[in-house]
């Protein structure tokens, strides 16, 4: 027989591409396969939460010990706090991931009533804290209601839109009521001179008016009224200007033992952890030398005690919640479900965004705490009941529906056949 050519033969360099080459469609076709299952969105959901929740406890609890151990003589006063408030967030999620939609949107007006009343009552009789009015005092109580309210604004904005789907071809339906609403509790805001959760409110506002289809020239004359408003209330205001003119240069000899000593020590945390960063407790930061240390800037000692992994990781988690609460909106046939989610999502994402910039001297200091770690009650609860709705949403789409009672038919048989 004759002997076949070498030229004919495939090079050992053709075969290892070609095996490079199905591992790779392997790979990318299990990835594939995993994304699609029914269930999916609803775990991914669940569990990036659940971590998320976990590494702000732990968090909360070393960010916080040195501190609360020089307040009240006990390291884990401020830790046993927020284990309270996750113990109440969590029933209230499940108990918003099983209400009907019938019933959230029935809320709409209520809450946002409710809000309103807060917020008024808040400019006019809050409590001042590190410049801003932005709480109320309820007995022992201390509540933030501008964050309950963003929570409100989303459900009643969300109900306005989808009673109009059919008319929002038009300008007027588009703004009307949803815009006026929404600047009343922005200015409400503005009053207790709260910059960052006003900045908020008109991401939610802008979030709104896109995922509803608002023409383009409508976002540009609102980007220039509010930068000009923005600019007015910084210059009105001489401790929120030096924050600002601050933030590009911390460690500038003039501001360093001012305004620019929390964002300076928040550069030094991050960049003292490395890639692994300094193990959990071992910040030096947290002794003293970082203001809002479990709060506001907990970031800063998340970077230092579990370096770039750790920082990366918890910005991968809200991205994982962002990507499944993009996929909840699109599949979705509801209306509401869609307004809803998207504008959960611009919250939760846009406030992660601002603390880390914030952490890391890219934002001016405006006091956004980082959603599911920052310490805080009122921050907490409304975060998580915002996810419980989403997860609803997610446990509600029909393949998933369908997954989950089938799994539940299937438990019980197998609970039957014990028996």
């Amino acid at each position: 027989m004759p002997r076949p050519r070498l030229s004919r033969l495939p090079s050992l360099r053709t075969l290892r591409e070609v095996r490079s080459s199905s591992t790779r469609t392997g790979w990318t076709r299990t990835l594939k396969d995993a994304l699609d299952r029914p269930l999916t969105t609803y775990y991914l959901l669940l569990g990036a939460t659940a971590l998320l929740l976990t590494i702000g406890l732990i968090m909360v609890l070393s960010a916080s010990s040195v501190s609360s151990y020089r307040a009240t003589g006990d390291s884990y006063t401020i830790v046993k706090r927020q284990v309270m408030w996750v113990a109440l967030g969590i029933p209230c999620a499940f108990i918003a991931s099983r209400v009907s939609i019938k019933w959230v949107r029935g809320l709409a007006y209520p809450a946002f009533s409710i809000s309103l009343i807060l917020l008024g009552l808040t400019a006019l009789v809050g409590v001042e804290v590190n410049g801003n009015t932005n709480w109320l005092a309820l007995g022992p109580v201390q509540i933030q209601p501008s964050e309950i309210a963003k929570l409100s604004l989303v459900i009643w904005a969300s109900h306005i839109y989808a009673n109009k789907e059919r008319r929002l071809g038009n300008l007027h339906q588009m703004l009307v009521p949803v815009v006026p609403g929404m600047i009343l509790a922005t200015g409400l805001v503005v009053i207790g001179r709260d910059l960052g959760t006003a900045l908020i409110f008109f991401a939610l506002l802008v979030a709104m008016l896109w995922v509803v289809g608002a023409p383009a020239r409508l976002f540009v004359m609102s980007f220039l009224v509010v930068s000009v408003l923005a600019l007015a209330l910084a210059a009105t205001n001489p401790v929120r200007m030096a924050r600002i003119s601050s933030f590009t240069n911390p460690l500038r000899e003039d501001i360093y033992h001012s305004t620019g000593w929390q964002p300076a020590h928040g550069l030094y945390a991050m960049s003292s952890g490395g890639i692994f960063g300094e193990g959990i407790g071992a910040s030096q930061q947290k002794w003293g030398s970082l203001p809002e240390a479990h709060t506001d800037f907990i970031f800063a000692v998340l970077g230092e005690e579990l370096g770039l992994v750790g920082t990366l990781l918890v910005i991968g988690l809200f991205l994982v919640i962002a990507y499944a609460g993009l996929r909840v909106a699109r599949e979705t046939t509801q209306p509401f479900v869609r307004y809803c989610t998207f504008g959960i999502m611009v919250w939760l994402i846009g406030q992660m965004m601002i603390n880390v910039g914030m952490v890391l001297a890219m934002l001016p200091v405006i006091g956004i705490p980082l959603p599911l770690v920052s310490y805080g009650g009122s921050s907490l609860l409304p975060t998580l009941a915002a996810l419980g709705l989403v997860i609803g949403f997610a446990r509600r789409e029909p393949a998933a529906a369908r997954a989950l009672a089938q799994r539940r038919r299937a438990r019980s048989a197998g609970l039957s056949a014990r028996g």
